[in-house]
């Protein structure tokens, strides 16, 4: 290229960066001009004095208010702390009676127990400790397998991500562990010293694991009487598994181990409910027409809910 081409080519105008452009004029073109007709045509003073004695006085009635509300919950902290210890005296002398309740129940059970063997044959009274012990009724002793599960003990990690997910022992953690456990084959189940029978509720109340409506607290541990095969068999479960993965990404704890001469209590006595007979229908009056289902006539015969459509 000669330098008479060079000098007839077009200078290259290169575009601002808008980065660079942003960074260099910040503000707004409509903002300047308005803060340069501010300074052109200043507000009047009265304005101004008006604006700053509304501010102070705002700021006058706010803090006035805080003020108040921290007295005020000054004054009420002592009303709420007597509250509250009232209620926790309550709850501890209410827990000591129904630990004594409970004791005399097992002494008043075992008494009752020793006259029934004595009354009934060796073979009756060993048949009905086997019933009793099938059924969650009696006390139970033998080597088992302990499931312990215990919420995680921190917060989710936010750069590894560890804890993400319900970090706490959830009620449905040990339904499947104690299905799981009668799978592989249990022969007497218990939860935190409450044993389970084929009428036994796990659900939550609020923030609280509730066993047979009695609460549990955590650490839990599941613990069962069975063969020897049963911790392989539970390992190898698909709870097992789920528990584990659930362990190792929320940080929760989940442990298995073969526990010798595990005694495992009897469970509550079972309210019982017995069917009674239907109350039978009233005689009709004299004279008046029978509405028995083999009369005849019009009359209806009563429906089995016991009304009529």
């Amino acid at each position: 290229m000669t330098e008479r081409d060079e000098r007839e080519r077009p200078a290259r105008v290169y575009a601002p960066d808008f980065l660079t452009e942003l960074f260099r004029n910040p503000l707004d073109q409509g903002y300047a001009d308005a803060a340069a007709r501010r300074r052109e045509n200043p507000p009047p003073a009265w304005r101004t004095r008006s604006a700053r004695t509304v501010t102070v006085v705002v700021l006058l009635v706010l803090g006035f208010l805080l003020a108040v509300a921290y007295r005020q919950t000054l004054e009420d902290e002592p009303g709420r702390s007597q509250a509250r210890s009232g209620l926790v005296a309550q709850i501890k002398e209410r827990e000591a009676a129904t630990d004594e309740l409970s004791a005399r129940a097992d002494r008043l059970r075992a008494e009752v127990s020793r006259q029934r063997d004595a009354a009934l044959s060796d073979s009756a009274a060993a048949r009905l400790r086997d019933l009793e012990a099938g059924t969650g009724m009696g006390r139970v002793r033998g080597d088992g397998v302990v499931v312990r599960l215990a919420d995680a003990p921190g917060q989710a990690d936010a750069v590894t991500g560890a804890g993400v997910g319900p970090s706490r022992v959830l009620y449905s953690d040990l339904q499947g562990v104690a299905n799981a456990l009668w799978s592989a084959g249990a022969e007497a189940v218990a939860i935190n010293g409450q044993r389970l029978t084929a009428t036994s509720t796990i659900r939550f109340a609020g923030e609280a694991i509730l066993v047979d409506f009695r609460p549990v607290t955590g650490p839990y541990e599941v613990s069962a009487i069975g063969p020897g095969s049963m911790k392989r068999r539970f390992e190898q479960s698909r709870n097992a598994t789920l528990m584990r993965d659930v362990a190792d990404k929320t940080g929760l704890s989940f442990g298995v181990r073969e526990a010798d001469d595990l005694t495992l209590p009897s469970a509550p006595e079972p309210q019982l409910r017995y069917a009674e007979p239907p109350v039978s229908p009233s005689a009709a009056p004299s004279g008046g027409r029978s509405a028995s289902p083999g009369a005849s006539g019009s009359g209806t015969s009563p429906s089995p809910s016991g009304g009529g459509r």
